[in-house]
């Protein structure tokens, strides 16, 4: 599903009470999904780096605590980022950075606000199993942490009139969750981006049914269609006296940011 660029078009796709937040299911089709998991699996397996609860792969260069050390995304990741940039309008610039994370069955990711080093907007794309991620509103930067696998020490403060204001601002919004349906895109910016701390559980059963979009995640689910080399997506899906998501097969996101300080030659930094 295209977004215009025309931002009433884009405004749909809002979800939750926090109007930076967008949700878009079924972004791409099986085939691209199928070919961008073939794209990544071909990848050589030192690109791969292992972390304590998943995997991923870092693609756009290194990112440093002063800016990037750039390095031209592959051509198959261009495409897509180009096309992620050019409908939503949200991004300043072109995207430049993607972290590809591999999780298992069981692994998820512990709630985090993204470094300093990115602007604040980002797009993830879900491959794989669907999953449920967490917003967790938090009263100051202080209290967050980069878990993206690059060495950036992202604790910012503020001064405590915004702290104090930002308090206030948040009694207005309370923690919500979102479901990623394989093919879907989420993009969260501003407030979301710099107020909540994201995440999701290490679990294979997750809840869903209180989740800001399972409208539209319930209208993707019953679409779904099988990817080759994983089970079909509605596998994941239980319903029932509870409804649930089993994590029956792999996930794989890819989480799409802008660096603006970039830099060629890491001696200049």
């Amino acid at each position: 599903m295209e977004i215009t660029s025309e931002r009433e078009h884009l405004n749909n796709f809002i979800v939750g009470s926090v109007p930076t937040v967008f949700y878009i299911p079924d972004y791409i089709t099986a085939a691209e999904e199928d070919q961008l998991l073939n794209n990544i699996y071909q990848a050589p397996v030192s690109k791969w780096k292992s972390l304590k609860n998943r995997r991923l792969q870092n693609w756009g260069g290194t990112v440093h605590e002063k800016g990037l050390l750039a390095q031209d995304l592959p051509p198959w990741l261009k495409q897509i980022t180009h096309r992620i940039s050019e409908e939503s309008r949200l991004f300043p610039s072109t995207i430049n950075h993607v972290l590809i994370n591999e999780y298992l069955l069981n692994q998820g990711i512990m709630p985090h606000q993204d470094g300093p080093a990115y602007v604040p907007v980002v797009a993830i794309l879900s491959l794989g199993s669907s999953v449920v991620m967490d917003f967790t509103p938090h009263s100051s930067l202080n209290n967050s942490t980069d878990t993206s696998g690059n060495n950036i020490n992202d604790k910012t403060s503020k001064p405590a009139h915004m702290a104090m204001n930002s308090r206030e601002e948040l009694n207005e919004y309370g923690p919500f969750s979102v479901v990623l349906m394989p093919r879907s895109l989420l993009i969260f910016k501003d407030k979301a981006y710099s107020d909540y701390l994201h995440g999701i559980e290490d679990r294979e059963m997750q809840r869903y049914d209180e989740a800001v979009n399972v409208a539209s995640s319930m209208k993707s689910h019953e679409q779904a269609k099988p990817v080759s080399g994983l089970k079909p997506a509605t596998d994941d899906i239980e319903t029932g006296g509870d409804t649930v998501i089993h994590r029956t097969s792999r996930r794989v996101s890819l989480t799409c940011r802008v660096v603006m300080k970039v830099h060629k030659n890491l001696i200049k930094l």
